[in-house]
């Protein structure tokens, strides 16, 4: 059977409609970083090299895992690794595994760092720096998009925060949950006390309401917490109109592939048929 070349070009252009094959989250992916100014030396460096093979070690097992390298007998490099409790172990090790050339790459040499991904961060301070962790200051914040009802939406968003606060106070330090139409989480350094959690949580809701009130989705990152939120697709009036029109583009898109489809298969059943008036 002899198939046109303008069948070919149908057929192709068909298959670069179709959607790709993305993951719903990559959770190796850099939301933050912050790297001491000051520097240390070649002996610090082997420790931290060290210290990293420990929490790499441990990421296969473990969501979180605390140690510390002495340097000399005078100076010691603490570290931390932390994985979203949510992510499969195999995904925790993968993240932590990347934590590593990232603090190369983004914190060479310095004598703290901290290196935040979506799914895992690590944490390494010396006794220097370390009184700087124990403050539960801003760290980071991202807001999204600004809600278009911001009435209705700021009742929600009171609802899922009381809700979170309350889950937070009764959980191992990770809370989840699809509140209405908010996806809202939270997560609390692995060693912290269920009274802290509960308090660093609180202060996160408060820095999102007030940084982030209106918008559709944050994250906030404090030093021994984090908070995250965001609207579920086509839950809110706002929302709801961008949703539409993802909707009538996807519609257009599928209608001219089916079309396109048609045509390839027209083109290739006149083909066969040329073919057999000829035989």
């Amino acid at each position: 059977m002899n198939v046109s070349h303008s069948t070919i070009l149908l057929t192709l252009t068909f298959f670069l409609f179709l959607p790709s094959s993305k993951p719903l989250s990559d959770y190796n992916t850099l939301v933050y970083k912050t790297c001491a100014a000051q520097t240390f030396n070649h002996q610090l460096s082997q420790t931290l090299s060290s210290l990293f093979q420990q929490l790499i070690a441990q990421s296969s097992q473990h969501r979180f895992f605390r140690t510390t390298e002495a340097v000399n007998d005078d100076t010691a490099i603490s570290g931390l690794f932390q994985c979203r409790d949510d992510i499969s172990n195999e995904e925790c090790f993968s993240c932590v595994n990347l934590l590593q050339q990232m603090s190369n790459t983004l914190c060479s040499d310095s004598i703290s760092a901290r290196v935040q991904l979506d799914g895992c961060y690590f944490h390494y301070e010396t006794e220097e720096t370390a009184g700087e962790s124990r403050s539960n200051n801003l760290l980071h914040k991202e807001c999204g998009k600004p809600v278009v009802e911001y009435v209705k939406f700021k009742e929600l968003m009171e609802e899922a925060f009381v809700t979170l606060e309350s889950g937070i106070l009764n959980s191992n330090g990770f809370y989840s949950v699809n509140y209405k139409s908010v996806k809202i989480m939270a997560q609390c350094e692995g060693d912290l006390e269920t009274c802290e959690c509960s308090n660093c949580v609180s202060d996160a809701v408060m820095v999102g309401k007030e940084e982030c009130g209106s918008s559709l989705s944050a994250q906030i990152y404090l030093h021994k917490c984090f908070i995250s939120y965001h609207i579920l697709r086509n839950s809110l009036p706002g929302a709801r109109r961008n949703g539409n029109t993802e909707k009538l583009a996807a519609i257009i898109v599928g209608g001219a592939a089916a079309v396109f489809v048609g045509f390839a298969l027209i083109s290739m059943l006149n083909s066969r048929f040329r073919k057999g008036d000829y035989e």
